[in-house]
Protein backbone atom coordinates (compact mmCIF):
# COMPACT_ATOMS: atom_id res chain seq x y z
CA UNK A 1 0.00 0.00 0.00
CA UNK A 2 1.54 3.34 -1.01
CA UNK A 3 2.22 5.84 1.73
CA UNK A 4 -0.38 8.62 1.85
CA UNK A 5 0.67 12.25 1.65
CA UNK A 6 -0.11 14.33 4.72
CA UNK A 7 -0.60 18.00 5.47
CA UNK A 8 0.05 19.83 8.73
CA UNK A 9 -2.46 22.56 9.53
CA UNK A 10 -1.91 25.29 12.11
CA UNK A 11 -4.65 27.70 13.06
CA UNK A 12 -3.44 31.30 12.79
CA UNK A 13 -6.73 33.23 12.79
CA UNK A 14 -9.65 33.44 15.16
CA UNK A 15 -13.13 32.21 14.18
CA UNK A 16 -14.71 35.06 16.17
CA UNK A 17 -16.97 37.07 13.90
CA UNK A 18 -16.74 34.53 11.05
CA UNK A 19 -19.58 32.65 9.43
CA UNK A 20 -20.79 29.59 11.38
CA UNK A 21 -19.73 27.29 8.53
CA UNK A 22 -16.13 28.45 8.84
CA UNK A 23 -16.08 27.73 12.57
CA UNK A 24 -17.53 24.26 11.94
CA UNK A 25 -14.96 23.61 9.22
CA UNK A 26 -12.12 24.43 11.65
CA UNK A 27 -13.57 21.96 14.15
CA UNK A 28 -13.87 19.36 11.37
CA UNK A 29 -10.17 19.83 10.63
CA UNK A 30 -9.33 19.26 14.30
CA UNK A 31 -8.66 22.93 15.05
CA UNK A 32 -10.59 25.08 17.50
CA UNK A 33 -8.00 27.20 19.33
CA UNK A 34 -5.28 29.51 18.13
CA UNK A 35 -1.88 27.90 17.37
CA UNK A 36 -3.36 24.38 17.52
CA UNK A 37 -1.85 21.95 14.98
CA UNK A 38 -3.39 18.98 13.20
CA UNK A 39 -1.91 16.45 10.74
CA UNK A 40 -4.34 14.99 8.20
CA UNK A 41 -4.16 12.75 5.13
CA UNK A 42 -4.20 14.88 1.96
CA UNK A 43 -7.55 14.00 0.33
CA UNK A 44 -9.84 16.03 -1.95
CA UNK A 45 -12.35 16.52 0.88
CA UNK A 46 -9.65 17.85 3.22
CA UNK A 47 -8.40 20.16 0.43
CA UNK A 48 -11.92 21.57 0.03
CA UNK A 49 -12.12 22.28 3.76
CA UNK A 50 -8.70 23.94 3.64
CA UNK A 51 -9.87 26.21 0.80
CA UNK A 52 -12.88 27.29 2.83
CA UNK A 53 -10.76 28.52 5.77
CA UNK A 54 -7.44 29.25 4.02
CA UNK A 55 -7.36 32.74 5.53
CA UNK A 56 -7.42 31.28 9.07
CA UNK A 57 -4.81 28.51 8.77
CA UNK A 58 -1.23 27.81 7.68
CA UNK A 59 -0.68 24.68 5.55
CA UNK A 60 2.56 22.68 5.40
CA UNK A 61 3.08 19.74 3.02
CA UNK A 62 4.56 16.63 4.65
CA UNK A 63 6.19 13.78 2.75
Amino acid sequence: MPESKKVRLTQTGSPIGRLPGQRETLIGLGLNKMRRTSELVDTPSVRGMIRKVAHLIKVEELS
